[in-house]
């Protein structure tokens, strides 16, 4: 990577040329970068450098190994010079514009702008007159279907734009920023091959461009698409390819990218919170509640990517903090969707789901395309059982990012509720195609396979397999392991899955009536097994067993001679003949101290009960 010096001058200049084009996320990621690369201390008093503080103790926390600027072996980074500035546009007419831009004027800007040939005001007047079609499309789509209707409006400026830019391009006479704005209205007209041609030239002309660098990995759905790019070896393609494998599920490789990066830009608040996301995808949601919070320390009021983090709450449960996180948003930005999402998911913790949908419908009133709402509102049509409505919110999101595994698995949910398990089962494998680390998402599939209409229990243990190497935090996949072996009559298999199920229990401190349930099956299987030194030890943990799901007793049913009139319930009414049998052999195996076969056989329904 380029020295830091080096980075730092090229930012500078990228902030300053971005802002004076009107492409203000750009240039806001730029100046965030450039304030993330750690200055001099022989230079810059600590007074210089308090934005920057704490943010390396979560760094020094998750991090193996000590990053330094040091680029990777057999890469070499080229230096791209800095453009310079067209002295000839730089008059009133381009100042007026830009006053009308920034006044969201964009007509009147790209009027102003007519008879200007200057590459910088054509890109600018081309992007005004973009804006305004994106404008004029919105409020269509409001006043024929509603602001969450769908609509075939469409920008009806593309068309000039394309012929326009189009005709540029062939002549030579357009620069990387209207390279970008022609790439972006080919990948809205869907022609996506040609706006990644576009696209490719535009970064590598132009590299600091953050807009086009992400527009770009919206259209690399695939390993193979990213592979024939062909980008310069400049030091934001580490950035671009970070963010492409996070949207590829390639988890280990972006932790890499990023964790590389924050060698130079140390404290750089953006990769902190990638690092979060990436982690949040691997649900490590300790480690990712640990980075929020320094996030929230350095920059108090942040709204960015504070959704992923009231994700992390409400997963967790932690009504406290994800209220705070709440009321926190509230009076920084009400009016943002992730404030929305975060006011969404603080109500649905609270089961107050009515509540959540509007706020949830009121992030998409403010961003339409806002993914995480359109899947969190179908979650909660869910849960109020409006299954129609819970499946037009999946597949808008779906339509929006046809990667979103948990829009798909939404489907699935919803499909499955309406008693359609071949559809379900459908979604539910598009969801572990896109997240196959997620042990939920083959749990799911798996009781599909298991529903009366499929009944096909070897496709659901293959799924509970899969499940339970997926650190299956909820502990189903081994104990239906052990049920379904123990239907299809593998009782060595179940045996073994009791066995695991108890062992992880045990590690985990927990209880239940799946404990039970293992001792009451392993102490019958010994006992066929005619094990019964080991039989003896499961029954005698389940007679000391004394957590949930042990024997209830209750007043009526009274057995004779209590005094109190409680008896014990039926389901563990064969635990005495258990008992009983295996004291009998253990007492002829051991009066007749030979190997021959013990007299004591069990039948088929003592293994059961």
């Amino acid at each position: 990577m380029s020295s830091k010096e080096s980075c730092r001058n090229e930012l500078r200049t990228a902030v300053r040329q971005l802002s004076d084009r009107c492409l203000y996320s750009a240039s806001k990621w730029a100046a965030e970068q450039l304030v993330g690369i750690e200055q001099d201390p022989s230079r810059f008093t600590p007074s210089n450098t308090r934005f920057q503080r704490g943010s390396s103790s979560i760094r020094r926390r998750f991090r193996t190994n000590e990053i330094t600027s040091t680029p990777p072996t057999g890469i070499a980074y080229v230096s791209t010079p800095v453009m310079e500035e067209d002295e000839a546009i730089h008059g009133d007419f381009y100042l007026l514009a830009k006053s009308y831009f920034d006044c969201r004027e964009y007509r009147r800007a790209a009027h102003v702008l007519r008879d200007q040939t200057g590459k910088k005001s054509v890109f600018l007047r081309c992007y005004a007159l973009y804006l305004a079609g994106e404008k004029r499309k919105e409020e269509e789509m409001i006043e024929l279907e509603g602001p969450l209707g769908k609509s075939d409006t469409v920008n009806r400026e593309l068309v000039s734009l394309e012929r326009e830019l189009s005709t540029l391009c062939k002549n030579s006479m357009i620069d990387p920023f209207g390279l970008y704005l022609y790439g972006l209205v080919l990948k809205e007209k869907g022609n996506e091959n040609l706006a990644r041609k576009v696209l490719v030239e535009s970064v590598n002309g132009y590299p600091w461009n953050w807009s086009a660098w992400s527009e770009l990995q919206s259209l690399c759905t695939s390993v193979d698409i990213l592979n024939s790019l062909n980008l310069s070896n400049h030091w934001m393609k580490e950035f671009f390819l970070a963010c492409v494998y996070q949207e590829l599920r390639m988890h280990d490789e972006s932790l890499s990218k990023y964790e590389h990066l924050q060698g130079t830009f140390t404290f750089s608040n953006y990769i902190q919170a990638q690092i979060a996301k990436t982690r949040y995808s691997l649900r490590e949601f300790e480690q990712v509640e640990v980075i929020f919070e320094d996030l929230l320390r350095n920059d108090p009021y942040r709204v960015e990517d504070m959704d992923t983090y009231s994700n992390v709450l409400y997963t967790k449960e932690c009504f406290s903090a994800l209220s705070y996180l709440a009321h926190r948003v509230i009076m920084t930005d009400k009016y943002r969707p992730e404030s929305c999402c975060i006011i969404g998911n603080y109500y649905s913790l609270k089961g107050q789901h009515e509540k959540s949908v509007m706020y949830f419908r009121r992030a998409l009133k403010l961003n339409k395309k806002y993914l995480s709402a359109w899947t969190l509102m179908g979650h909660e049509y869910v849960e109020m059982k409006n299954t129609p409505a819970a499946v037009d919110a999946y597949r808008r999101a779906v339509d929006i990012n046809p990667r979103d595994y948990r829009a798909w698995y939404g489907l699935g949910q919803a499909y499955e509720m309406m008693g359609m398990p071949h559809y379900a089962l459908h979604y539910f494998r598009k969801s572990v195609f896109f997240q196959p680390v997620d042990s939920r998402l083959w749990i799911a599939m798996a009781q599909c396979y298991e529903s009366e209409q499929l009944h096909m229990l070897e496709e659901a243990i293959k799924c509970y397999k899969r499940a339970a190497s997926c650190n299956d935090t909820e502990a189903i996949a081994l104990h239906r392991l052990a049920k379904l072996h123990g239907e299809l009559g593998r009782t060595e298999e179940a045996a073994f899955y009791y066995k695991k199920d108890i062992e992880r229990m045990e590690a985990e401190e927990r209880e239940g009536p799946n404990i039970v349930e293992a001792l009451m099956f392993l102490a019958t299987y010994c006992k066929a097994q005619k094990r019964f030194e080991e039989a003896e030890v499961y029954c005698t943990r389940l007679l000391d067993y004394t957590g949930p799901g042990r024997f209830d007793f209750k007043p009526e049913a009274t057995v004779q001679g209590s005094k109190e009139g409680w008896s014990r319930p039926k389901p563990y009414s064969g635990l005495d003949g258990l008992w009983s049998g295996l004291l009998c052999g253990t007492t002829i195996l051991n009066a007749q101290q030979q190997s021959y076969a013990n007299p004591f056989v069990p039948n088929k329904q003592e293994i059961k009960a």
